[in-house]
């Protein structure tokens, strides 16, 4: 004898191919409109048994050549009540569990989403800007609605707290508790970030959505609202530029020529190095620890390491002091080359003309008072005809020093990569 409940077994002929799309498509459609009892639900291409059933819940005959069935959800409720005692909301419920609402369930995501909101934009960076932007963006391209479905919109509130808490934001409650204590170069240690904002010290490991969100807005602020960079040391020059640090081991700066002044390890290092015309790479740590003034009153800097590479084999230590920032300068490039402007040293600085070289001289010339070098719009125009160059990318950028420069280049809409300009940069780097 069957164990089933008694008021299952009776649902046996519900269970049949005649009624299988049939109680399908009235979930879906009671499910879309809140359990409404209006209208009709139909049947595309209906078998010879959806034919039979549709035929005996309407008592009108139906012709095999139907291609669609309507059948009113009323009619279809009747039917049911009729025949088992329960209507169609009940007899779906027992059937298949019960019904969505699916109205109610996106008012409740509305009103989530605007409260998220309304709380993020009751912070006091409310007024920059790039805050407001991202903050809109990521309410248009469906974020904030796939953290509210998952249970996740706490973790916008948590982002906000975070950017509040960055060094390099001027806008910090002024009721916040005293910051923690930074690393040695001021930067703040993420995980020191992380537990001061949010309680968990690994709250911002990389690939967390709350790492994602700040980097976002991180982003946003510099300029480019594009993408997050994929590659770990775009992510850490993020994290930099608003005065935090992810590792600083990982923060590196690979140099050339570069003595040093002093009696530390560091410092009798750089000069071995330089004694020889050996590359050699800093760390943050080092230069944190082991305070490091560069010897050389004349630096130029360059962003790409092949520069860096064939000033070392056909110079060695014949060549001028030279440091690569490879991409955008990280903590480590500023905190040595900051130190070698505050010991009187001159920067001669450049990087590949594309609109991110342009961002990177920009900021070493506000920065750090560099000069930019073989960075003009001569320079560009004579680089671009010697050879096939990929197209610019990217948000465009200024170029103060030079505006002709900038010009140029959205009219060519082409790169440079600065190995083209090798020759004129190594006969730079003799030393006079």
């Amino acid at each position: 004898m069957s164990t089933e409940p008694r008021e299952h077994r009776e649902y046996d002929e519900l269970r049949g191919e005649g009624w299988t799309r049939l109680l399908a498509a009235a979930r879906r459609r009671l499910e879309r409109t809140g359990g409404v009892l209006d209208g009709d639900i139909g049947l595309a291409r209906p078998s010879e048994a959806e034919r039979r059933t549709v035929i005996g819940i309407t008592g009108r005959y139906r012709p095999e050549t139907a291609q669609r069935l309507a059948v009113p959800l009323r009619d279809l409720d009747g039917y049911l009540h009729d025949r088992y005692g329960t209507g169609l909301l009940t007899t779906l419920g027992r059937l298949h569990g019960p019904l969505r609402d699916r109205p109610a369930e996106r008012a409740d995501e509305d009103a989530r989403r605007e409260q998220a909101l309304k709380s993020a934009h009751s912070s006091r960076l409310a007024g920059e800007g790039w805050f407001a932007a991202w903050l809109e963006r990521i309410a248009a391209d469906g974020t904030l609605t796939r953290l509210v479905r998952r249970g996740d919109a706490p973790l916008l509130d948590a982002a906000v707290r975070v950017l509040e808490r960055l060094p390099g934001d001027r806008n910090r409650f002024p009721g916040d508790q005293e910051r923690p204590r930074a690393h040695p170069t001021g930067l703040l240690p993420l995980p020191v970030l992380a537990e001061w904002a949010t309680g968990d010290t690994k709250a911002l490991v990389p690939g967390t959505p709350l790492e994602q969100l700040v980097l976002r807005a991180l982003a946003q602020r510099g300029g480019d609202s594009s993408a997050v960079p994929r590659e770990r040391a775009g992510r850490r020059a993020l994290w930099e530029s608003a005065g935090a640090i992810a590792d600083d081991l990982a923060s590196q700066v690979l140099v050339l020529n570069i003595g040093a002044e002093g009696d530390t390890v560091v410092c009798d290092w750089l000069r071995d190095a330089a004694d020889f015309g050996i590359p050699f790479r800093l760390t943050l740590h080092q230069l944190a620890t082991d305070p490091v003034v560069p010897a050389a009153r004349t630096i130029f800097v360059c962003e790409n390491p092949a520069v860096l590479r064939a000033a070392a084999g056909e110079l060695e230590d014949t060549g001028a002091a030279l440091v690569c920032t490879e991409g955008v300068p990280s903590a480590a490039c500023h905190k040595l080359l900051g130190d070698a402007v505050g010991a009187g040293a001159r920067l001669h600085w450049r990087a590949d003309f594309d609109w991110a070289g342009l961002r990177i001289t920009a900021d070493a010339v506000a920065r750090h008072g560099a000069r930019p070098w073989r960075m003009t719009a001569a320079d560009y125009t004579a680089a671009l005809s010697k050879g096939e160059s990929t197209p610019l990318a990217g948000p465009p950028a200024a170029s103060p020093w030079d505006p002709e420069l900038a010009r140029a280049m959205e009219e060519s809409g082409s790169t440079v990569m600065e190995e083209r300009l090798l020759p004129a940069l190594l006969s730079d780097l003799i030393r006079t």
